[in-house]
Order: structure tokens, then C-alpha cells, then sequence
């Protein structure tokens, strides 16, 4: 959710300053881009999973300041809601065996945060949507103690004028509708961010191969198919997020005024078209300003912050965001990934890096790359299309058309991912674990979404209502997700 902020409500005139503030800074990155004034290492790569912590029966353990606690770990970080906790991985490089250090790490370092959650009654779900929370559970105090999260909420309410309104129909009829007073919806949606870092030079090749990807990448990682007690989409965290974080009253809606989640609306040719727009299409919503002077900074020599446009910034969901930054006095830009739901397990998340990182390499080097044969909205139907069907999903494709999402995998990206990570000079042993485990899920036509719908089917059929279906399908996803077996080999409990 970004940095912390020092105040919870802001003045018409601090809103006023904020907006000339974030134009400073963007005209001041273009200044910066012009003259070449950043890092151009490349292939740096970082990650972020979202967790869910629940107590012996399986529901929402609001506890998260006393889990943290003991976890004592930096990595760990809060989330929005109290149930929630990140985990944030340092960022390193994936050539050689460092995928398979990574998941050796990371599994290491979630053993451990398990270990002494279950000390205190918790556990620790890695998914896209915890399957047993339900809105009523948001009546407690519900979010995590933060100034930045309490003036979000406020400002997200205030600039829609009323309730967020949740309005999702699965493809098999269930329907969820309610209206809820709260950022709370949004909390419920855990995801896995990809950050790599890029020479800007070649930002916005990888932009668009990382939005031409979006679709693919969904359909086979697709994780979160039950929404507050409903059997939603394959992916339902994609409609909760986008209502849930909706600024626009509807009729500002119906005039086509752009939601602050945001799949973009055409290719691109600089990192500074995406912030450009974001500066000048969507207002503040924590309008807090520094006494930087960035333009200042940058005539003396000096990196400047941005801060105001890098907080702006942060307050505007696009499924592939740039992300402008300063490490040890150097500016650099990332790409950030956050198509991708948590889990089901390690082995799976670094098997979805693997599959992104090389088939993004491999497609921003094309001669004549995907994107310039398709139209920008063919990637956003994509997009739509994997999130409502997952692994079953039909995707159009360049000289294919609509092709099963397995299929397209299997035939035409999986090489492209192959050559990437080739390129990038990872070792034959990790490309193969982690290709080999994207390869499973299109031979199986099983991912986290489709193992959780035919398990709780599954207890259904045996007389189980609903709600005892959904806390017996997490107990058994839990036990699982802790073996680190890809989900395609899972079995039905």
C-alpha cells in the first residue's frame, strides 16, 4: 500500500499545491529522461506476496500487529486489513540457480513465519481471496492501525459520495450484491507483485509485452474463485478490486470517467506517457506534499525524490504499473506486475515469475513484437476473459485467433519463456522445474481456481452446506499449500 503518510485529512488548498506539485515533478522527470539521468542496470528483479492469516477453524484472525510481532522478520510488512500481512523479498538477480534459491529461501522464510504464527493460534493462507471471509466479519475493527490506510479510506469514500457498491455474476449464476461503507472489499484481495527493474530506454517495450501477457499470465495462475461466500469468476479478486477501489460515482462511470484501477487504453512509447496520464487524468487522494524543490535537485546535480509523484502514483491501480524510485542516490524506474493472485504455493509463485520474467524478455525483444499485430483491446479482453473462465479461457492471439489458453501456452509462450530465461542465462535445471510446472497446469487444465471449485463441489456433494464446504476446502488447500506440491498435482480430500 506504499509508504506512511503524517495526516488523515487534508485542506482544499494542500489538494490544490499537491496537484502543482505532482506536475513539477513530472515535468522534472521528463527533464531526467531527456537526460539520461538514471541507472541502467537491468534484469533486477523483486517480489511481494500478500498473505492471509486465519485461526484453527479456518476464518480470519484479525491479529496482525501480534504476528508481525513475533514473526520479528523485516520482510514481513501490515496490509489494509488485519487478517493481512506482505511479505517482501529483496531484490536480486534470476540468472544461474537463483530461481531455485529463491524458492529454497522463500519457502525457508514462510516455514518459519508459520512456525510462530501457529505459537500464537494462527495460520498463515497464501491465496487470491481468503474463501471463508465474509462481509459480516468487517464488522469489528478491521483495519490495520495506519494513517496512510485510515485516509485512503476516507478519501476513497469521500470522492465517490456514497457506499461501494459489489456487483459480480459468475458464469454458473451466482451473484454477489451488497453495499458496503469501507476499503474493507478491497483487503480481501491478495495478490503476488513482480518488480523488475528497466533501463528506460526499454520501459516501454516491456509495458506492453507485460499487457499483451496479462491475459495468459491470468489464465494460468488464476487462484481466487469464491468472493464473500459466492463461486464468482475464476479470478474473482479482479472485479472485487476494481469496484472496491472505485472512486467514481456511477453516473461519473456512465460518462466513461476512468476507474483508478486500470488495465490503460493503448500501447505506449515511454514510461512518461503512463505517468503523464496518471498526473493528469486522475485527482490525489493523499495530497501531501515535501518541501523538496525537485526542479532544484536535478539543476545541482542531485537525484530528486518525486515524492509527490511517486505518492500519486501510488494511488492508481493499473494491473502493469511504473514505478519511479531512488536507491543510494541513484534514480530508477520499475516495472510492476500485479496481475497475479498469492499461491497456491512457493513452487507455483516462482514457476509464475519464471514463466513472466522469460517470456517478457524473450517478447520485448521481437523484431516485430506481439503488440504491434494487436489491437490494445484484444489484450484487455484477454485480461477480462482470464479472469472470468481462468485456465479455460479462449484468447485471441496474432495469425491464432481464439485459441484455449492451455493450448496457446503450451505451443506458442512457453518457448518464448524458454528462450528468455535462456537468454537471461538461467540454469537448464531451474527452467526446467519451474516450465515444467506451468506445463503441468496446461496438461492437467488444473490451477488454484479450478482445484478450489471441484473441492468444495466435492463437499457439497457429500451434504455440506456452503459455508462448511468453504472452511473444509481451506483447511485441506492450507495443509497442502505448506507441502509446496504444485497445485496440479494436488489431490481431492
Amino acid at each position: 500500500m506504499g509508504s506512511e503518510i503524517g495526516q488523515r485529512y487534508f485542506t482544499r488548498e494542500q489538494r490544490q499545491a499537491y496537484r502543482h506539485k505532482v506536475l513539477a515533478c513530472l515535468d522534472v522527470l521528463e527533464e531526467m529522461l531527456h537526460a539520461g539521468a538514471f541507472t541502467q542496470e537491468a534484469h533486477r528483479t523483486g517480489l511481494e506476496i500478500e498473505l492471509n492469516l486465519v485461526d484453527d477453524d479456518h476464518q480470519p484472525s484479525f491479529a496482525n500487529a501480534e504476528v508481525l510481532e513475533a514473526i520479528a522478520n523485516p520482510e514481513f510488512q501490515t496490509e489494509l486489513a488485519r487478517f493481512n500481512i506482505e511479505f517482501n523479498v529483496p531484490p536480486g538477480d534470476i540468472a544461474g540457480d537463483e530461481l531455485l534459491r529463491l524458492e529454497d529461501s522463500l519457502r525457508a522464510s514462510l516455514n518459519e513465519a508459520q512456525r510462530r504464527s501457529r505459537e500464537l493460534g494462527h495460520r498463515i493462507v497464501m491465496t487470491g481471496i481468503l474463501p471463508t471471509v465474509r462481509l459480516e466479519h468487517f464488522a469489528q475493527p478491521w483495519m490495520s492501525d495506519n494513517t496512510r490506510f485510515e485516509a485512503l479510506n476516507d478519501a476513497m469514500l469521500t470522492a465517490r459520495g456514497e457506499d461501494i457498491h459489489l456487483d459480480i455474476e459468475g458464469p454458473t449464476g451466482e451473484h454477489l450484491d451488497a453495499q458496503v461503507g469501507s476499503l474493507a472489499p478491497e483487503s480481501v484481495c491478495t495478490s503476488t507483485q513482480f518488480h523488475l527493474l528497466v533501463a528506460p530506454r526499454d520501459f516501454a517495450r516491456g509495458w506492453n509485452a507485460a499487457q499483451v501477457l496479462a491475459g495468459p499470465q491470468l489464465a494460468l495462475g488464476a487462484n481466487a474463485p469464491f468472493a464473500f461466500g459466492h463461486r464468482l469468476e475464476a479470478e474473482s479478486r479482479i472485479g472485487v478490486f476494481t469496484q472496491a477501489a472505485d472512486t467514481r460515482p456511477i453516473e461519473y462511470a456512465n460518462q466513461g470517467v476512468r476507474p483508478r484501477v486500470f488495465f490503460g487504453e493503448r500501447w505506449i512509447t515511454s514510461i512518461f506517457d503512463l505517468f503523464e496520464e496518471n498526473s493528469r487524468w486522475f485527482p490525489a487522494l493523499l495530497p501531501e506534499t515535501t518541501d523538496e524543490d525537485p526542479r532544484a535537485v536535478f539543476a545541482a546535480g542531485g537525484t530528486p525524490e518525486l515524492a509527490e509523484l511517486k505518492l500519486h502514483n501510488g494511488t492508481i491501480y493499473r494491473w502493469n504499473r511504473p514505478v519511479y524510485d531512488t536507491v543510494g542516490g541513484k534514480a530508477h524506474v520499475r516495472l510492476e506486475n500485479r496481475v497475479l493472485p498469492a499461491g497456491p504455493t512457493i513452487a507455483d509463485t516462482v514457476a509464475n515469475a519464471a514463466f513472466y520474467y522469460g517470456t517478457l524478455a524473450r517478447m520485448a525483444r521481437d523484431e516485430r513484437p506481439v503488440w504491434t499485430r494487436m489491437a490494445f483491446r484484444s489484450a484487455h479482453d484477454n485480461f477480462d476473459a482470464a479472469a472470468r473462465h481462468g485456465i479455460d479461457a479462449d484468447l485471441f492471439w496474432p495469425g491464432l485467433g481464439e485459441t484455449p489458453a492451455s493450448e496457446l501456452v503450451l505451443r506458442h509462450i512457453l518457448p518464448m519463456a524458454q528462450a528468455g530465461l535462456e537468454g537471461w542465462g538461467v540454469d537448464g535445471a531451474a527452467i526446467d522445474r519451474y516450465l515444467g510446472i506451468i506445463e503441468g497446469r496446461c496438461l492437467t487444465g488444473v490451477n488454484g481456481a479450478d482445484w478450489q471449485v471441484r473441492c468444495v463441489e466435492a463437499f457439497e456433494a457429500r451434504g455440506m452446506g456452503r459455508d462448511e464446504a468453504l472452511a473444509a476446502m481451506t483447511a485441506a488447500y492450507a495443509e497442502r499449500m505448506h507441502t509446496n506440491e504444485p497445485v496440479h498435482t494436488w489431490d481431492l480430500p
